[in-house]
């Protein structure tokens, strides 16, 4: 994605990986200044640990305390946060605004984490479900302090899910439930959608591998609306790639460039 938006645009940039241990994080990101390395996608479980080994932290990524993104300044290192951002140009280029509707988050993890709180932000109800309730109802404590509105936490289980779908406008899965290679996993079966019947209802998926997971699959047989974690994953890598060259990013192609990756994966 990130290598065919450089080529595309004849950037002197390469993306590549880098498998970083937990307690070799402080020194991976040292050596990030010692090469001068223009920026850094960090991914789990890196994504709060770093934040002591930077300079300074954007507001948004400090409200939330995680980071993705970091830019790298003259050695000077700030880290982002485009996984929130990400998922809420996703939603608004769905045409779909947040702002006064109830969400339901399936999960208490880093995704979690910046999702409620760009939704509690952007002035949504946020109830947080997850198999662990001291999990959901610490991230709903959080994230009620930092956004200044209160988020509800239950316990993942068939009855809460059934009685909040019947007035969710939205929900977002931010598990890994439904993954490659479990992709006959679902956190919300079928039978669920056809017991509430809501025919308003959102389902945001975050998995991206499968693009069409089984719980999309079958949302959107009930007649709810679909959307994918390819979404997410391309609008929070096109912020990542602006910050990092200034320029803007060239999303369709950068959209285009996953599919044929997650097809090949896939095949």
């Amino acid at each position: 994605m990130h290598n065919t938006a450089f080529s595309k645009l004849r950037l002197n940039y390469r993306y590549v990986p880098f498998r970083v241990k937990k307690e070799e994080l402080g020194k991976a990101i040292e050596r990030m200044r010692t090469l001068k390395m223009r920026g850094l996608n960090v991914t789990i479980p890196h994504k709060v640990a770093v934040i002591p080994f930077l300079d300074e932290l954007d507001p948004l990524a400090k409200e939330i305390g995680a980071v993705n993104t970091i830019v790298n300044d003259d050695g000077v290192l700030t880290g982002y946060n485009t996984d929130a951002v990400g998922f809420l140009r996703a939603l608004l280029a769905k045409g779909i605004e947040p702002k006064g509707r109830n969400v339901v988050i399936l999960g208490a993890g880093g995704a979690s984490r910046a999702i409620s709180f760009v939704l509690a932000k952007r002035g949504c109800d946020v109830l947080i479900l997850n198999r662990t309730l001291y999990k959901a109802m610490e991230l709903a404590s959080r994230v009620s302090e930092a956004s200044r509105k209160e988020v509800s936490a239950l316990k993942l289980n068939r009855e809460n899910v059934v009685r909040a779908l019947e007035e969710t406008d939205i929900l977002v899965n931010t598990t890994s439930v439904g993954m490659s290679p479990n992709v006959d996993e679902t956190p919300v079966s079928a039978d669920f959608f056809s017991e509430v019947k809501n025919p308003t209802l959102v389902v945001f998926d975050i998995v991206y591998n499968p693009v069409r997971t089984r719980l999309l699959r079958e949302a959107e047989k009930a007649g709810a609306k679909t959307i994918s974690g390819l979404d997410m994953l391309v609008w929070q890598g096109a912020l990542a790639f602006e910050k990092w060259t200034g320029l803007e990013a060239p999303l369709g192609l950068m959209k285009e460039e996953v599919i044929k990756a997650l097809e090949g994966h896939e095949g």
